[in-house]
């Protein structure tokens, strides 16, 4: 959590072929469970009781774009079931009804829980995790990485003194060292 996730999948897909298209991002932990599917996939009015109209999906959303699956590890598995089709068959099926729409998406997913340890219990879908597997990168977290906490608080700094024009503000050797040891 707050390593970066997010800010990654969007470097990915705006210095990528499809910058000039949808980049579309879910938190997947923040969609009640008896929604996730609705969310995704869309849904046809009629589908459920509160589908007084039709809805596209976050997928359909994403079409030509990127699809970027924030927690993917939360995802129930009959719902990971159709994340698979969506990245085999390349379309999406809306609740309520039984025809399938095509989708082109790259889809970036990424979590803060042990994939692998979720497919030993059984909570994740190995097919799954390894058709999202293509290309792994691995974010440590900030207290990880050395010196960039300092980069990025300097890089803070100077945005707060542009914005409130502060004239020029540095860190004492004493914060700096604060905020390295923190």
């Amino acid at each position: 959590t707050g390593t970066g996730k997010g800010l990654v999948a969007r470097i990915l897909h705006y210095s990528g072929p499809r910058a000039n298209r949808p980049f579309i991002q879910v938190n997947c932990a923040a969609i009640p469970e008896s929604m996730v599917e609705a969310e995704l996939f869309g849904y046809q009015r009629g589908a459920f009781t509160d589908a007084k109209t039709s809805k596209p999906g976050l997928f359909q959303a994403a079409d030509g774009g990127t699809f970027f699956l924030d927690e993917i590890g939360s995802v129930p598995l009959a719902v990971q079931a159709k994340i698979l089709k969506v990245i085999e068959e390349k379309s999406v099926r809306q609740l309520g009804t039984l025809t399938e729409q095509p989708v082109n998406v790259h889809i970036v997913a990424a979590t803060n829980t042990d994939l692998g340890g979720r497919v030993r219990e059984g909570l994740f879908r190995e097919d799954l995790l390894y058709r999202l597997q293509v290309a792994p990168l691995s974010i440590p977290p900030l207290r990880e990485r050395g010196d960039d906490v300092l980069l990025l608080a300097r890089k803070f700094l100077g945005e707060l003194v542009g914005r409130y024009r502060l004239g020029e503000l540095t860190f004492s050797p004493d914060a700096e060292e604060a905020i390295s040891a923190y």
